[in-house]
């Protein structure tokens, strides 16, 4: 082929890869973190080193949508009761320190440069925003996210989405060249309102119904683009109001968060929300522009111990205030020290507006940039610290385990049918916490009419399994049914969590062979105990006596096992078949004396 065929994002696109390949496991075995790793691949490929990427902004605005993936997922797990117990933290604890680590920033600035106060201001509150997508990561890497440390942190982190609209309108309101097409502030936020109330109302009321029709007809393609198209068309509609996008995919998540189809779309989404953030830390590490840094590297690098000495400062006060304790409250302000993404599309907003320069707006995106090069590495070692005295991990720390429940205490069941829900209820009877999997819409809308809790989505996949918390289960079940090959199936499962406990239903007696022979702990055979209850009905129904059913029961099951037995040794079918019943037998003591029974009682 020739080179001029050759697509231009092809050439771009190894490159990525290719850096992604090499430095991101040497950042993670050295335990400096996939982010850090992704932020040095972008510098090195960057116009500023080796230039194979030219245009970082393009990549940028494109890799923006992993924000927007990852903030969808946020909300799936993240329910509206959950989120309603957060609002103090959301409300009083977030606005505080937009507010505060706004102004306190813009002091710091008008005492240490010569902007105006308008130019302050307009640079200061974007610097008290904090990056969205480090943070998350940084919380996801070490399973802390569903903390209380971690909570407390993203809801700070959602009010800065939702600051995005009054800071735009304080830009546009101080820009020195207004746009005459620019809405009203009152009007801004009456349509943010509108599309927030759009996007409940969808989520709540138009797409379970769509995913349960595609669910029904069994399309998995049409069902990862139904996925796919709720994050995007979230994400159109706030951008089409100059709003934040992840903020619209993460009200659609949350809206999603209650519905049976939340684990089957976060499967589906993670490959995309990985790829895509991965691509957003390498475009902010090619924004960095080192000429800037090279030539002004001393207000660098004041700037950069200023934002963050402040924000850590502010943020350490303010979380005390609200209850964490000391260590915790230091821990949270210096992973929120860094800028954020929002900083650039406002620090763009300020230069359009002429209220900085074009330098200007280089040197602090710069500023933002190596905070948060920097983050990674200072989170990780404060994190280490423990409170004085403390002999066993703060449970509300940054090391705390994500709700985590007793092992012996979960199960995950794999299809609730007839067969399941037997299942489930024995489980639920005894106090185990039961998580069911199954890809029949009606069957799910049945099921959980009666309490019991079932999500959409096909439960051999070791990423729905995942995503539905089988790393805090200690027994899975297959109660779906039809037969499967044991190696395609329970292969990837055993490889993923060897110590796992794995009870399975078997479609026949080939069936039930090929499972014990995987090394399944316990095979039931799905029909035999309910033909064995026939043979006992049938028998009662021709007047046969208790006690000879009984005998009848248990020679036929000892001989059944002794075939199961010689059949699973041999792998051959038909060893064992002697075993079988094969003539007529004379029910007396005399003529069936292999089956021990009782006499009845002789009539007086």
């Amino acid at each position: 082929m020739a080179a001029s065929q050759v697509p231009a994002f092809l050439p771009e696109a190894v490159v990525f890869l290719s850096a992604s390949v090499v430095l991101i496991p040497l950042f993670i075995r050295f335990r400096l973190g996939a982010v850090l790793g992704y932020l040095a691949a972008g510098i090195i490929i960057g116009p500023s080193l080796l230039g194979l990427v030219r245009d970082p902004e393009q990549v940028l605005k494109f890799a923006e949508f992993g924000i927007v993936l990852l903030l969808f997922v946020i909300g799936l797990e993240l329910q509206p009761s959950r989120l309603w117990a957060l609002r103090g933290d959301i409300f009083g604890l977030g606005a505080a320190q937009v507010i505060l680590c706004g102004l306190a920033l813009t002091g710091a600035l008008l005492g240490m440069t010569s902007l105006s106060w308008q130019a302050a201001l307009v640079v200061g509150l974007p610097l008290g925003l904090s990056s969205t997508a480090l943070v998350m990561q940084l919380l996801n890497e070490r399973n802390i996210a569903a903390t209380p440390f971690g909570e407390r942190s993203f809801s700070m982190l959602l009010f800065q989405d939702l600051a995005i609209v009054p800071l735009l309108t304080i830009v546009g309101a101080l820009s020195r060249v207004p746009d005459p097409t620019a809405l009203p502030g009152w009007q801004t936020a009456g349509l943010t309102v509108a599309a927030l109330l759009g996007l409940v109302l969808a989520g709540r009321y138009l797409l379970p119904p769509l995913f349960r029709v595609i669910g029904t007809l069994g399309a998995r393609e049409a069902f990862v683009s139904a996925a796919l198209l709720s994050v995007l068309g979230s994400a159109l509609l706030m951008a089409s109001l100059g709003l934040s996008m992840a903020l619209g995919a993460f009200v659609a998540g949350v809206m999603l968060a209650e519905s049976p189809y939340r684990h089957a779309l976060e499967a589906d989404i993670e490959p995309f929300r990985g790829l895509l953030l991965g691509l957003f830390f390498m475009a902010i590490g090619m924004t960095l522009d080192l000429g800037v840094v090279r030539e002004q590297w001393l207000m660098v690098v004041i700037l950069v111990i200023t934002v963050m000495a402040v924000k850590t400062g502010v943020i350490f006060i303010l979380a005390q205030m609200f209850g964490t304790g000391v260590l915790r409250a230091f821990q949270m302000g210096l992973l929120l020290a860094q800028g954020g993404e929002f900083g650039f599309v406002l620090f763009a907003e300020a230069e359009r507006g002429l209220l900085i320069s074009h330098e200007a707006a280089q040197l602090f995106g710069a500023v933002v940039t190596v905070s948060m090069a920097l983050t990674p590495l200072l989170f990780l070692g404060v994190s280490r610290l423990k409170p004085r005295g403390a002999k066993r991990p703060d449970p509300a720390g940054p090391e705390a385990a994500s709700h985590a429940e007793a092992v012996e205490g979960r199960a995950i069941v794999v299809g609730v049918g007839r067969f399941g829900q037997v299942v489930s209820q024995m489980l639920v009877a005894r106090g185990i916490e039961v998580t069911a999997i199954d890809l029949d819409p009606e069957l799910i809308d049945v099921a959980q009419k009666f309490g019991l809790t079932v999500y959409y989505g096909d439960g051999r996949r070791i990423d729905i399994l995942r995503t539905a918390g089988i790393e805090r289960a200690g027994l899975l079940v297959f109660a779906a049914d039809g037969a499967f090959d044991p190696e395609a199936t329970l292969g990837p499962i055993r490889a993923s969590w060897p110590e796992l406990k794995i009870l399975a239903r078997a479609y026949d007696r080939v069936h039930w062979l090929a499972l014990r022979q995987f090394g399944v702990e316990a095979v039931v055979r799905e029909v035999f105990d309910g033909a064995v209850h026939m043979g006992r009905e049938a028998l009662a129904a021709l007047e046969t006596p208790e006690t000879i059913i009984d005998a009848i029961e248990a020679e036929y099951r000892r001989r059944d096992n002794e075939r199961l037995d010689l059949q699973l040794c041999s792998g051959d079918q038909m060893s064992g078949a002697d075993r079988l019943f094969r003539s007529a037998m004379t029910f007396d003591p005399g003529a069936l004396g292999e089956i021990p029974f009782d006499t009845p009682p002789a009539e007086a």
